[in-house]
Order: structure tokens, then sequence, then C-alpha cells
């Protein structure tokens, strides 16, 4: 009979994942070892392999609830946007929001995402579902359903600007104002995420004039 897991199982593996993605975004995710991610968690090889079987496992752990975490967001911000009966450009305002507030404390793991989905396995794996698809793949499927939701928020809320032809230009020049905010927005500098978020705001209601 298998062992039952202890309360804290989860907990410590949420923090083995913190703590994963910072060794991923100092040393690169090639670089970083199963020894560094012990070290870094202040305990063993043997016991950090008691949570995770391989270095990859804990990416794409760290990955799949990163990505489950924003579609959750996206599902939560179109519920709260029908409870309290916003119009479509104050609920694309709320989703901006959201996911700056999200990466403000998810800067490393947001990195990976972008960054080591690439080292993912492309093979196919019948855990992942009843189709069976690669745990790359499953990222991937994700990170698109992310776009096609930005793309639906935007569409609806200037859809006399979005047309087929730029809709998937407009999407990404979003996404690339907010995705990349790991690379250069510090939490206690200058400006906080959040003010960064109304930043965004007034570039999509009144771009720079």
């Amino acid at each position: 009979m298998a062992r039952p897991k202890s309360a804290s199982h989860d907990i410590k593996r949420d923090a083995i994942l913190d703590i994963a993605a910072q060794c991923f975004a100092q040393s690169s995710y090639p670089a970083a070892s199963m020894n560094e991610i012990a070290a870094a968690c202040g305990t063993s090889k043997a016991r950090l392999y008691h949570y995770y079987e391989s270095k990859e496992a804990i990416l794409f752990d760290l990955l799949d609830r990163h990505t489950q975490r924003l579609l959750g967001l996206i599902a939560q911000t179109e519920a709260t946007a029908q409870r309290k009966n916003l119009d479509d450009r104050a609920a694309l305002h709320e989703l901006v929001r959201a996911f700056l507030q999200e990466y403000e404390t998810s800067a490393t793991r947001h990195a990976a995402l972008l960054n080591d989905t690439q080292f993912l396995s492309n093979a196919p794996d019948a855990a992942l579902g009843a189709a069976p698809v690669s745990a790359r793949e499953l990222i991937l499927n994700r990170q698109r359903d992310i776009v096609a939701a930005m793309t639906r928020f935007l569409k609806r809320a200037y859809p006399q600007r979005l047309t087929p032809a730029n809709q998937t230009a407009v999407t990404m020049m979003l996404l690339g104002m907010i995705n990349w905010t790991f690379t250069w927005l510090r939490p206690g500098g200058s400006m906080s995420y959040a003010q960064f978020a109304e930043e965004v705001v007034a570039m999509l209601e009144k771009g720079l004039g």
C-alpha cells in the first residue's frame, strides 16, 4: 500500500517550484541541476527526488500550475465582469490588471513559461489526457488558449479597431507590453505593477496622445 502524502506535501512542492524557478532564471534551465535546486531548497538531492522524479518533472509541474492559474484568472475576470455588469472595455482592463497583479509575484515562473517550455518532452504521454499529448504540447496549447482569450477580450472591447487582418498583431502587442515585465519591472521600484497596469489601460484607451 502506498504511503499517504503528508498534509504539507503540496505546500512543500509549491515551495520547491518557487525555488526551482529562481534557479532556472539565474542559471538557465539547461545549466541548473537537481543538486543546485536541492541545495537552494536546503535539502538533499534524495529528499528532492521524494517530490519530483526529475528536473523536467519540476519544470512541467511549474508550468502546469502557472498556466492553469492564468486561465483561471481569465475565467474569474469573465465571471466578475458578468456579476458586476462591466462593459467590454472595463472587462479587458480588469484582465490586464489581474495578469499584472499575478506577474508581480510569479515573475520567475512566467520567465520559465516564456523561456523553458521548449525543454519539455515532445513525446506523447497518455497520462496527460485521453488523447495522448506531450508535456510540451499541453503547455503550448494552454498558451494558445491564453492568446485566444486575450483576442476575444480585445475584439469585444474594441470591435471597430480589430479586424481579421490585424487582430493577431494587436493581441501580441498587448501581451508583449505585459508579458515581459519580469525583465525590467521590479517590486519596490519607481513604478509598481499596479501603476504600470494603469499605464497599459491608458495606452489602450488614449494611446500616447
